[in-house]
Order: structure tokens, then sequence, then C-alpha cells
């Protein structure tokens, strides 16, 4: 039996995998606007209890194409502790064909590039990441801990290595103050790197976390639903990737759904915008219907 430490997430897209809690919690955990893990404390868990969980999953999903690393950035492993889970994993699922994770800039940067390629040659060939915003007045009073050029580094260094990305950045997360900035410098993190894929989500705050985001970002003005359009046209106006990027605005907190590929979709994308904006609420997901 697996004994999962909950509460447990994983992204949209591995809604169907396996998922192999490698570790408890998140290794940062400081973010002000996220409240994942603020219930756990992270701990690293013993590798030998892993292989018994991967052999019971086996068991039972003999066929498995896909696996998720949990919790919240199972990339701050050592390298010496992923590379043995790992060749486990491909043995015991003999057609598996990834391995995800998500990845904080932080433990990309304490990885060397050869460390990076031998994940990569092992199976764990997909990263989720957190790009937020790339304007560093924002990523200071969010308290995300790393600057617009460390994130930068960490996205070229694990394209580098061959790793798939898969980055999200959140709308509104800048305020009516810093919107404008913040949509101008997260499309020139896109532009000046390689990832693969491309999600837009909606900033929610809970309310435990409010006082604790406010300390830090006192001048915080939300963004109405519209705003929020605007943003989103906005980003994706800016958007000149040197590879083609499949991008998707489907979070259930977005209040509109979008997908396509980036450039090809582009003008279909921005028509979409344009005429939500002139539709306006009635264009939106009700408010009701949204989460996280």
């Amino acid at each position: 039996m697996i004994n999962y430490l909950f509460p447990l997430y994983r992204p949209p897209a591995e809604a169907d995998n396996i998922i192999l809690q490698a570790t408890y919690g998140c290794s940062y955990n400081n973010c002000s606007f996220c409240s994942m893990y603020k219930d756990k404390k992270y701990q690293v868990r013993d590798i030998n209890t892993l292989f018994k969980e991967i052999d019971i999953l086996s068991s039972l999903y003999p066929n498995a194409h896909k696996l998720f690393l949990a919790d919240g950035d199972a990339f701050s492993l050592d390298t010496e502790y992923l590379i043995p889970l790992l060749q486990y994993i491909k043995e015991s699922f003999p057609k598996i064909k990834r391995v995800s994770a998500y990845a904080s800039a932080q433990n990309i940067l304490n990885k060397s590039q050869a460390e990076l390629r031998l994940l990569y040659e092992n199976n764990l060939n997909l990263i989720y990441f957190g790009i937020e915003s790339g304007n560093d007045k924002v990523l200071k009073k969010i308290t995300k801990g790393v600057s617009s050029s460390q994130i930068i580094d960490a996205l070229n260094k694990t394209s580098s290595s061959g790793i798939k990305i898969s980055a999200t950045v959140i709308l509104g997360i800048g305020g009516e103050k810093y919107s404008n900035e913040h949509i101008k410098d997260s499309a020139k993190i896109v532009n000046a790197t390689t990832i693969n894929y491309l999600s837009t989500l909606l900033l929610g705050i809970e309310e435990g976390d409010k006082d604790n985001f406010y300390k830090h970002f006192a001048d915080f003005i939300p963004l109405r639903d519209s705003q929020i359009i605007v943003e989103q046209k906005n980003l994706i106006e800016l958007l000149n990737p040197t590879n083609k990027i499949i991008f998707r605005s489907n979070h259930a907190s977005n209040a509109l759904h979008l997908s396509g590929v980036i450039p090809k979709d582009k003008s279909r994308l921005l028509s979409e915008l344009e005429f939500a904006l002139h539709v306006g609420e009635a264009a939106f997901v009700p408010s009701i219907f949204r989460g996280f």
C-alpha cells in the first residue's frame, strides 16, 4: 500500500500518471503567494522505502509510460540520490518514457551541467518550472528568492542538457502598479530561453496567506478580470520565441481558456482575446467555477 502524505499536488498534465512522493514538502517554501506546502516540513524520504513503493506501483501498473516525482521540488534531491532512484524506476517500469518533477531555479543552479545531462540520460526528461514573473521588483515582493537573470540561466542550463521545460507565468501577480513591467519582463524571459511549454494561471492567495503576502507586497492592488485579459493579450503580443512553444491557459483558475502553438497560432489567440475584451464578463469563466 502507498501511504501518501497529503496534501499531494501534481501538474494537471500528470493527472493520469504514476505519482511517487520522493520528498515531503518544498525545500524553499518561502514564496509568499504559495500555500501548497505550508503545513509540511521538508523531508527527503528513505530511498529503500521508495524502492518498495515502486515495486507495488509497478505490479499494479506494469505498462505505465510516465511518472511524476513529488512533492514540491524533487529536483532538490542530490544527484547521487536521484540516479539510483531513476534507474530503479526504469528497471521496474520497462515501458517508462518520461519522469518529471517540479524544479526551482535555485535547485537547477546547484547542479552542474554534467549532472543535469546525467539525469536526462536516466529518463528525468521534463521539469515543471514556475517563472511566476520576469520582473525583479515583483520577484522580490513575492519572495521568490531568485532574480530574472538567475531564472534565465537556470532555464537555459536545463535546455542545454536536453531536459524539456513546462513553465508558468502567473497573471495578476504584479498587481495594478507593476502590471506592465511584470508582463514585459516575463515575455523577455520566454524570448531569452527555449522552453517547450508555457502556461498562464491566475493569482490566487489563500485567506491564511494574505497577511504574509501583503507584508512583503504592501502596495499590491488586485486586477479585475478585464485587466487580467489585457495582461494575457499583452504577454502573447510580446512573445517572439526562437522555438515552437505549446501554449495553454486552461488551468482551473483562469478567467478565459486558451490553447495553441506559438508563434503559429499567435494571431488567432490575440483575436480570441480581443473578442473576449469586446464581449466582457459574459466571455469569462464565472468565478464560482474557478479554483486551484
